[in-house]
């Protein structure tokens, strides 16, 4: 180990050990973004950098199951990302479908995909539906793969499904409107049931959420990170934390 480490991990143990825990979101969103841009700096491929980001997403879960977070919703793959060129979608779907696989085959998180599976490749459907049902009745993290994801399109689904819902009832749409409201919506989108976000981060230095979960977040703390995501570190996400322990959420009050 040398200096460098050594300071590092002082440091991020100096974090942790003024960390309150009482004061950890319950939900963290992770919009996982920087992996090309990572693999560039270091004279790598895309295909390298996207693998490196995968292999970053355990380290994550395992920082967050120390700090007692209890969801996680990984931005994997958006909507627009299926607009690539072949020779570039085809890999990255690959390298998801081993992670995705990876989360399912370690024995503690619950998998949960977050998305349109119409969207995706038979394949890469086969995969996601696999893996939630094979962890369905895990107690550990919550962990929502976020695949073929786009918070317009949820939204969208979401009325969808709930207009064909009522429809099914024999509801007119002059009964439907005059009954709707927030929280039938919410019991539409893809994560129902669950916490909406404490916290979102955004790696790489993008000061955006690209649509990421446009309805859950609204309440929603956010923390943007310079570092790319493959490089994201403990310390990193133990600041995170700090910042938002720090703030005060008074939700519109």
């Amino acid at each position: 180990m040398n200096l460098r480490d050594l300071v590092y991990r002082l440091y991020a143990r100096r974090v942790e050990g003024r960390l309150d825990h009482a004061q950890v979101p319950k939900h963290i969103g992770v919009i996982l973004d920087g992996n090309r841009r990572w693999a560039k700096a270091s004279g790598g491929t895309p295909e390298q950098g996207h693998k490196a980001g995968a292999s970053k997403i355990q380290e994550l879960l395992g920082w967050c199951d120390e700090t007692d977070v209890e969801v996680v919703t990984l931005w994997m793959l958006s909507t627009d990302n299926l607009n690539r060129p072949e020779e570039q979608l085809v890999p990255l779907l690959g390298i998801i479908e081993d992670a995705v696989r990876a989360l399912a085959a370690d024995g503690r998180w619950r998998v949960h995909h977050v998305g349109t599976l119409d969207l995706l490749p038979t394949r890469t459907q086969a995969v996601l539906k696999e893996a939630e049902e094979a962890t369905r009745d895990r107690t550990g993290i919550l962990v929502n793969v976020a695949v073929g994801y786009g918070g317009r399109q949820e939204i969208a689904d979401a009325v969808r499904s709930l207009l064909l819902e009522h429809a099914e009832k024999g509801m007119s749409f002059e009964e439907l409107a005059g009954i709707v409201d927030v929280e039938h919506i919410s019991e539409h989108l893809y994560t129902r049931g669950q916490p909406d976000p404490d916290l979102v981060i955004r790696t790489s230095g993008e000061q955006r959420l690209s649509g990421f979960m446009l309805w859950q977040s609204a309440h929603s703390e956010y923390y943007f990170c310079e570092v790319h995501w493959p490089a994201f570190r403990k310390v990193d996400f133990l600041r995170a934390l700090r910042d938002y322990a720090a703030r005060h959420r008074r939700y519109g009050t």
